[in-house]
């Protein structure tokens, strides 16, 4: 089977600066990716990078079969990624219901999994707050909202960059569990967390960043059997 998502010695540049290092990665459909490292180590900048939001980016990388290493941002997301960035990037001046209509449309093969009612029935909460404004949510009302607006595009891959930080425990039990339902639907991830432990529990697969490179990539039990490795990089 090929992978949803090849990505092979993928280098990014801000400016002068190179942030990756010859990045080699594949993602198959439906799989959960955990990509883990320190702050600073590459991590948003290979996601910002597979949607093309890092115009400097040089290598090769598919999706579907498709190289899309050149293509623009827009044209990566109508291809069936998605994006859940750190911050969020709610609209705070629209309504809730306003923030997941906009995004709706047609995934892949006219597949239409994910519609409004679906999302309120997947966050209740979202449902409850339906008309209230993207400014009046909680932190973790907001990461409920950009991930069901990104569900709304109905993607074959979801992006999500730190997926629960700054939540409330209680409410990032419910991102995790939102996760393991996304991956029930088939849906591809790559998440970025902090969260070595629950990251640990949910991922098919860990890849680990460190100065822009792939140090390990391979199964949660691997990783954990190696402490040295999580000691040098992660500090666990």
């Amino acid at each position: 089977m090929s992978a949803l998502l090849k990505v092979e010695g993928l280098e990014a540049f801000y400016g002068a600066s190179q942030i990756l290092h010859g990045v080699d990665l594949a993602v198959m459909g439906g799989e959960q990716v955990a990509l883990i490292g320190r702050n600073g180590m590459g991590k948003t900048t290979l996601l910002r990078a597979l949607l093309g939001l890092v115009p400097d980016r040089r290598g090769r990388l598919t999706f579907r079969g498709r190289d899309i290493v050149q293509a623009a941002p827009e044209a990566i997301a109508r291809a069936g990624l998605a994006l859940v960035p750190e911050g969020r990037g709610v609209f705070g001046s629209l309504s809730v219901t306003e923030n997941l209509v906009m995004a709706a449309r047609e995934g892949s093969e006219g597949r239409l999994t994910w519609t409004l009612p679906r999302i309120f029935e997947l966050f209740p909460r979202l449902r409850a707050r339906r008309n209230n404004g993207g400014h009046q949510l909680s932190g973790g009302e907001q990461q409920m909202l950009t991930i069901g607006r990104a569900l709304m595009t109905n993607p074959d891959m979801i992006l999500i960059d730190e997926a629960t930080e700054g939540l409330a425990p209680l409410v990032a039990q419910d991102i995790w569990r939102t996760l393991a339902v996304i991956r029930g639907e088939g849906i591809a991830t790559i998440v970025v967390d902090k969260d070595f432990c629950s990251l640990s529990r949910i991922a098919d697969r860990m890849v680990l960043l460190s100065k822009g490179t792939v140090v390990f990539d391979g199964a949660p039990t691997a990783l954990a059997a190696q402490p040295e490795l999580l000691e040098r990089h992660l500090g666990v």
